[in-house]
């Protein structure tokens, strides 16, 4: 009887030990759910705990799309709207042949302006289901059109602006049309904004069209060249536009152009910030929100995922980061005299961002009918073969201890890529995910591999190395390890042109 009470109280015991773990656990979960959900405010001590989330750490690689009534003219790249006007006449705006070529082509800026283009963008071939398909091919893992570039022009159903691609021409919601097909796809969402830029962005005078106060909701009101920003058109124009892009079709990653960081824009900062992440919130998603804040003028680190325009960093960050570039080296919308960046440069490029905590947004430029060019469309493919063998050493990576080896040397910041000079196969670049390690030679060898950070006496080898393979490849691979350094056979059949992996395995 002794023996079946002991037995019972024992039951009991655990019963409430069982009991007390679980709630504990339970109140553990929901604590954690309530600072997940716990909203933002709109200042600098909420908005710090922040975090970039997983998905987009993983991601590595996505496209932007520029495109709209600027692809029209396909000439002067996509700067066309400001530089048509541009007659040498004005302060701070030397003459542009964009100029002339309009006049001549088009008809006098009094009477053909860029509005004008508009009733021209029939996108009559557009399919986003080809779009995104393609894209997918790429490898590409979130796409990011254009919602509103420098011009005013809305590729969505705004109800703030008359001047958008379901009143006008081409009379789709692009944005929406976008935003299924990726969905649809199993790619991330994401939606630009360069709509700050636009209250400068033209140049403006009474023979100009864009002196007309009836045509003041595209152009921005009559004003002297590079005026401060009105607080009034930033208050009625800018954030209400902003604000519907972010309600009516809540992506995952909303980006940014520059002019954010302008003094003028400082009220906002951590208004947008706060609403936009309470959004996501809302919808129980962590979204991700892209500026070029170089200098921290706007947004500082811990608040945001910083974006570098055509350049990128000269080493590892601890925070995620991103370069955006484009396909076409000399323009971002289509241009009648495009010049492609090679699949190879790209993919030097991806693999070097990622080896140092960053993802590549690659621009295409589709032209005004809605058709990608063959030349971009053969690029992605390219770009999509490399990754379809090599894209474990990409997607899901993390950085190593360092970056990489090598003798090119890289300029950091906006605007630096054609400064850059190419990488050799002396130049490697590391990326880390579980027990592999993937050291990527940036170019074919022509001999045997030299890893230096690898070698018998570095400071990065701590651990036994039990397996190395060259991706791609079925061959095995000879290596041997040495003071100098890691010695790596490649066999010569090896098929290819660019960068190579080897995936090294640590023993655990």
């Amino acid at each position: 009887m002794a023996k079946v009470k002991f037995i019972n109280l024992l039951f009991g015991v655990c019963l409430l030990v069982n009991f007390i773990a679980c709630k504990n656990e339970r109140s553990n979960k929901e604590e954690k759910e309530i600072v997940q959900k716990e909203k933002f405010k709109e200042n600098w001590e909420s908005l710090k705990k922040y975090t970039i989330p997983k998905w987009m750490e993983d991601a590595k690689f996505g496209i932007f799309v520029h495109w709209g009534p600027s692809a029209v003219p396909a000439k002067y790249s996509d700067w066309y709207p400001m530089r048509m006007y541009m007659d040498g006449k004005m302060a701070s705006k030397s003459k542009h042949p964009a100029f002339d070529y309009h006049k001549k082509t088009f008809g006098d800026q009094s009477k053909f302006g860029f509005k004008d283009f508009i009733p021209m963008f029939k996108a009559e071939k557009f399919k986003a289901k080809e779009w995104v398909t393609l894209f997918k091919k790429a490898g590409a893992k979130y796409v990011i059109p254009v919602a509103e570039h420098h011009d005013g022009y809305a590729l969505y159903n705004s109800s703030k602006t008359r001047w958008n691609s379901v009143d006008m021409q081409p009379h789709i919601d692009i944005l929406q049309e976008l935003k299924k097909e990726i969905h649809a796809q199993g790619l991330i969402f994401g939606a630009s904004s360069h709509l700050a830029y636009n209250y400068n962005f033209y140049p403006k005078k009474p023979e100009f069209d864009t002196w007309n106060s009836a045509n003041a909701d595209l152009y921005s009101p009559s004003k002297k060249i590079d005026e401060p920003i009105s607080d009034k058109w930033i208050s009625e124009v800018w954030w209400p536009r902003t604000k519907e892009i972010i309600d009516l079709y809540e992506p995952d990653i909303l980006w940014f152009d520059f002019y954010l960081d302008k003094p003028e824009f400082i009220p906002y900062h951590k208004k947008l910030a706060a609403y936009y992440y309470n959004k996501g919130l809302s919808k129980n998603k962590t979204v991700v929100l892209q500026t070029k804040n170089m200098k921290q003028k706007s947004y500082l680190k811990g608040t945001h995922m910083l974006d570098i325009e055509r350049g990128k960093l000269a080493g590892i960050r601890d925070e995620a980061w991103q370069t955006d570039t484009s396909i076409g080296a000399n323009s971002w919308y289509y241009d009648s005299r495009w010049i492609s960046q090679t699949p190879n440069y790209i993919v030097d490029e991806l693999i070097d961002i990622v080896s140092k905590n960053g993802a590549l947004l690659l621009n295409v430029g589709p032209k005004a009918d809605g058709t990608i060019p063959e030349i971009q469309k053969k690029t992605l493919l390219d770009i999509g073969a490399w990754l379809d063998v090599n894209g474990e050493a990409i997607y899901g990576t993390r950085p190593w201890k360092i970056f990489g080896e090598g003798n090119t040397e890289m300029i950091e910041g906006h605007l630096n890529e054609g400064k850059n000079t190419k990488f050799s196969n002396k130049d490697i670049r590391f990326t880390t995910k579980e027990n592999a390690l993937y050291a990527i030679v940036m170019d074919r060898p022509v001999n045997d591999v030299v890893i230096k950070a690898l070698g018998g006496d570095s400071m990065y080898f701590d651990k036994e190395i039990k397996n190395i393979r060259l991706i791609g490849s079925g061959e095995s691979i000879k290596w041997k390890q040495r003071k100098s350094g890691l010695h790596l056979s490649f066999p010569k059949e090896t098929e290819g042109s660019m960068a190579f992996v080897y995936k090294i395995i640590f023993e655990y």
